[in-house]
């Protein structure tokens, strides 16, 4: 039987094709990505964690039952964790933590973030884990499929950073992801949501997107 997260992703096949094979994923896998593109898509990144550990909160929040609080406690902790990496890589250059925190947010930040947010505030769990999914799910596949990049090239520049999102621990938070969903849409999916879902899926997907854009553009300012 097909779970609901690959009804989805085959639901937003072309937007996830979009996402996960983006021209910043491209040479980000070649070691070609400027410095300057991944610097600001890091500094991004940080700042979008802090929305998505609230979305996760919110997610416990939500919880009807204490697995449901415990799931949200795990992305949560989650984020906070993935946080750290973006401190260790930014520090190389110099940028400290708190110039992290005071870098305003770009507009794709925020659309991203919110529209997240918005989506748990009106919906249920399901709604909430559906707009969640696009980046733990994507950011593992995306970490898998660059693995040999690092295999290949010993002195990668971006090593560190595939190898985050290659990891087991990150493979197996996908995976739990990805069977949560299932377990949620057991509880609450009616073929007359599924619509709705998919579009929800498809409108992070796209914003997943955008932000990898975000990167590239402003690595050329």
């Amino acid at each position: 039987m097909t779970s609901l997260f690959e009804r989805l992703k085959t639901a937003a096949a072309d937007a996830w094709q979009a996402y996960t094979h983006h021209e910043f994923i491209n040479q980000l896998e070649a070691g070609t990505l400027p410095q300057a593109a991944f610097r600001h898509y890091l500094v991004q990144d940080y700042l979008f964690l802090l929305q998505f550990s609230r979305a996760y909160a919110l997610a416990a929040y939500k919880g009807q039952t204490f697995a449901d609080v415990a799931k949200g406690q795990a992305g949560l902790l989650a984020s906070l964790e993935e946080s750290e990496l973006h401190v260790r890589l930014c520090a190389e250059w110099g940028i400290s933590r708190e110039e992290m925190a005071a870098t305003p947010e770009h507009p794709a930040t925020v659309a991203y973030t919110r529209y997240v947010l918005d989506t748990g505030m009106r919906g249920d769990l399901l709604d909430l884990h559906v707009a969640l999914s696009p980046c733990v799910v994507g950011y593992s596949e995306i970490g898998k499929r660059l693995a040999p990049a690092i295999q290949q090239q010993p002195d990668h520049p971006y090593a560190e950073w595939i190898s985050e999102y290659a990891s087991e621990e990150v493979q197996q938070l996908a995976a739990e992801a990805i069977g949560y969903i299932d377990h949620l849409g057991e509880r609450f999916l009616s073929e007359a949501r599924f619509e709705n879902l998919a579009q929800i899926f498809a409108t992070a997907t796209r914003m997943e997107t955008a932000f990898w854009q975000m990167g590239l553009d402003l690595g050329q300012e």
